[in-house]
């Protein structure tokens, strides 16, 4: 159906199409009398009789010495034809790369590993910036509990889902211009209706206006970002988080459970059996890998385990399940956290099973940036190892710090970790 698009004029291809014909040519007829071959004796005796006529008993070396020639020269046109091609694929197509590098690496990152993530605020967009340079293979399972800026207000105002951790994810895989990242993200600060709205929340939700389905919206929004894998709400419900605390008080919605000196008992999802979708269930069955985390402890990576039927799919794959542990504690969420006690959190609301391994940053960030976190009630998670051997769980420890001016995951030496335990142990 296409075929007569490729003789349009000024598409700067097709001469090179006719030189490399041409090439080709001249080396089939430069093979033939070199080897012997049959598929042109008729042309080589021709060709030997008229060179006899001229060279007399030099001819059989002065064929040969053409054929030669002959097909070194097509060898040349064919490799200059593909040069230039190339030169107008880079000029037209990939003008900020080289063609060749981007389809090593889609064919590379196609044959990555299924990898599953589950989580939502800034730790679930941080690791699938760096897992995305190594598999298209990724699915992130978003939390859509959030209640509160930008989102909460679409929530209240239009019915629909919130979609700030979705933008936040596909914004992280996307492989499009920085410009529509930089679009998708930026926030209006003009006084109105507008003034704290995202962009990509808004876009997201008059998509879903014009669509009339939230996962038909973000899986538009994926193709306008052109992201490396998929981006998942946990469960196309409208569900709220709530909180009982040890003082047996009870809050609802994800914004209100963060209390400084205040600890959480349990969290909890309203309705209670808020189902997950099948998209989601048939992307754990697939997984090679399973993610959860990081991110913030109750109001991110629970909300998405408490769904009706992730927990419970997790816990029958094969697959690696990995845990990783923030870098910080929380405050108001996280007070005073080990990283047995944020294991024990999630087993105690989804039972065992759900993680085998858990990864642990190692190292210390500098003593001026740990009092400036310190000043905010976040400290380092301590490793206890006893207490996380005693879980039956895995340690893997490494140095996993960003070096820059926050204290968290660095996304590369994250997905590295990961991968090289996807080779090590599937």
């Amino acid at each position: 159906m296409n075929l007569p698009k490729w003789f349009f004029p000024g598409l700067g291809v097709k001469r090179w199409f006719l030189v490399m014909i041409f090439a080709f040519i001249l080396i089939s007829l430069g093979i033939t009398p070199l080897f012997g071959f049959d598929l042109s004796v008729y042309v080589a005796n021709n060709l030997l009789a008229i060179l006899s006529n001229i060279f007399g008993n030099q001819a059989g070396f002065i064929l040969k010495f053409t054929a030669v020639i002959m097909i070194l020269s097509g060898i040349t046109l064919t490799y200059y034809s593909l040069v230039k091609i190339r030169l107008e694929f880079n000029t037209h197509i990939t003008p900020h790369g080289e063609i060749l590098d981007l389809l090593y690496e889609k064919r590379r990152s196609n044959r990555g590993p299924e990898i599953v993530a589950f989580g939502g605020g800034t730790g679930l967009s941080n690791l699938l910036r760096g897992l995305k340079t190594n598999s298209d293979n990724l699915t992130a399972v978003v939390t859509v509990a959030d209640d509160g800026g930008s989102s909460g207000r679409l929530r209240d105002e239009m019915g629909i889902l919130p979609p700030g951790d979705i933008r936040n994810c596909l914004v992280a895989l996307a492989d499009r211009e920085p410009l529509m990242e930089k679009l998708f993200q930026h926030r209006f600060e003009a006084e109105g209706g507008l003034e704290g709205h995202s962009f990509g929340n808004l876009y997201i939700a008059a998509m879903t206006e014009v669509l009339g389905d939230f996962e038909e919206a973000v899986r538009a929004s994926s193709k306008v970002l052109a992201i490396r894998g998929k981006v998942l709400p946990a469960t196309n419900e409208d569900i709220k988080l709530g909180a009982v605390y040890h003082d047996q008080e009870e809050r609802i919605g994800e914004s209100a459970i963060p209390v400084y000196n205040k600890e959480i008992n349990r969290v909890f999802l309203y309705p209670e059996n808020a189902s997950t979708t099948p998209e989601v269930r048939e992307s754990i069955k697939k997984a090679d890998v399973i993610v959860i985390g990081p991110g913030s402890l109750y109001t991110s990576i629970l909300p998405n385990l408490l769904v009706k039927g992730i927990a419970a799919e997790i816990k029958k794959s094969e697959a690696l399940k990995l845990y990783i542990c923030n870098v910080m504690t929380q405050p108001g969420e996280t007070d005073g956290y080990t990283a047995a006690d944020h294991a024990q959190a999630i087993i105690d609301h989804c039972g065992s099973g759900v993680f085998d391994y858990i990864i642990v940053n190692n190292r210390q960030g500098t003593e001026e940036l740990r009092q400036k976190y310190e000043a905010e009630g976040a400290y380092s998670v301590q490793i206890d190892h006893q207490r996380l051997q005693d879980l039956d769980l895995k340690i893997i420890e490494a140095d996993l710090l960003k070096k820059d001016s926050y204290l968290r995951h660095d996304p590369q030496a994250l997905a590295e970790l990961i991968y090289d335990l996807n080779k090590k142990y599937n």
